[in-house]
């Protein structure tokens, strides 16, 4: 389903969990842990198993195999699996692993844009912290809550966190568990959300009482932050052109007590000239590549095409043109991107600003955050101020 179909591996791994209610905890965890598994090192694994698509079953059993011999566990006695070449696959690996795409697991176009983009010394070390796992990371939902309090709840609901230097509002996991299941999350106590991710609200500097546009606001992980950094006082416009995501929104809204956000589709281009000159605030978290949070989606790298880079710094570079009009005099924004490429990020920031609309804007503070260097996702985000 995910590398013939092309469908999405969560989607896919939630639906396969639902077929069979006696599985357990530890089964569950495997399915799901091994599928991604073997999705994230697909190249590697196809290479060594001599296999390509579209796959057939045999082909999905060797690279089973291939995902057993590396992982160094004892091959099922199944007739699928019969003979084997365990030694076989452990000298393909030590030959294969010498070349980066093949050791990384990437396509050829993604290998030599990164270089091209980063240097070979940065993407290399990139790549690499991109094809870890990733942490589970949760944001504590300060309207009603404080960290360690919400750290005692959890250990009490058997899961065990720990506080992450510089984030003040993160703990991580110790180990995976469901979080979603737990009295906290129903009591809208916290939220799922990436460490670097958890930089962007605050990087705005917003106060409560101010009107804040969250443009691209999505399903609002950002938006609930915002929310909370305005202590609930003031307005918070969350704009996205897709409806059905701005539901989800409204539902985390109510779980999280959040009661100064406002939803609109943006259905027209009035939608946005009503808020001309109007915003103290605006984010822009603009689609990009997702090369930032590849940990995240590991099938993205497969999914991912190069005219979609190129299409969608167009469409970065429209957001920043049109949306940039909602900030007033006096007022700030911010660009940010899950992307760790320069033409996504501040090269985007400094055409924008060589342009008419930019010269109203004067660049603020720009920050780079690297999985290779932090462990969470890469990210982008830059801070611009419009003159007063």
């Amino acid at each position: 389903m995910i590398f013939n179909e092309g469908e999405y591996a969560d989607k896919v791994i939630e639906k396969v969990l639902r077929y069979d209610k006696r599985w357990g905890a530890r089964d569950r965890g495997f399915i799901a842990e091994t599928t991604y598994d073997i999705v994230r090192w697909k190249r590697l694994y196809s290479e060594i198993a001599e296999v390509h698509e579209p796959y057939t079953k045999p082909h999905l059993f060797r690279l089973f195999g291939v995902w057993c011999v590396l992982r160094g566990i004892r091959l099922p006695d199944w007739k699928q699996l019969e003979g084997t070449p365990e030694r076989r696959i452990k000298g393909r690996f030590d030959e294969l692993s010498k070349i980066r795409k093949f050791r990384e697991s990437i396509p050829d176009w993604m290998d030599e844009l990164g270089e091209k983009s980063l240097g070979n010394e940065l993407w290399t070390k990139e790549i690499a912290a991109q094809n870890q796992q990733a942490e589970v990371i949760l944001r504590t939902n300060t309207l009603k809550v404080a960290k360690p309090q919400l750290k005692a709840f959890l250990a009490k609901e058997d899961i065990a966190t720990e506080f992450i230097e510089g984030y003040p509002d993160a703990l991580k996991l110790v180990e995976r568990k469901n979080v979603f299941v737990t009295q906290a999350f129903k009591d809208g106590l916290f939220e799922v959300q990436d460490a670097s991710s958890q930089l962007v609200a605050p990087f705005l500097e917003v106060e409560p009482g101010q009107r804040v546009v969250d443009a691209c606001a999505g399903a609002g992980g950002k938006t609930l932050h915002l929310a909370s950094q305005m202590q609930n006082k003031g307005q918070l416009i969350a704009l996205d052109i897709y409806e059905s995501k701005l539901k989800k929104l409204k539902k985390r809204t109510r779980r999280n007590s959040v009661h100064n956000v406002e939803t609109r589709v943006i259905d027209s281009t009035k939608v946005i000239k009503k808020l001309h000159n109007s915003a103290d605030r605006l984010l822009l978290d603009a689609p990009c590549s997702g090369l930032g949070v590849i940990k995240r989606n590991p099938d993205s790298k497969w999914k991912l095409e190069p005219e979609f880079v190129e299409r969608i710094m167009g469409v970065q570079q429209d957001i920043l043109q049109n949306y940039s009009k909602m900030v007033k005099k006096g007022g700030q924004m911010v660009y940010a991107t899950c992307s760790i490429l320069p033409q996504e990020n501040s090269e985007q920031v400094k055409k924008f600003l060589d342009s008419e609309n930019g010269k109203d804007f004067e660049f603020v503070r720009e920050k780079n955050v690297y999985a290779s260097e932090t462990g969470y996702d890469g990210f982008y985000m830059a801070l611009l101020k419009k003159k007063s």
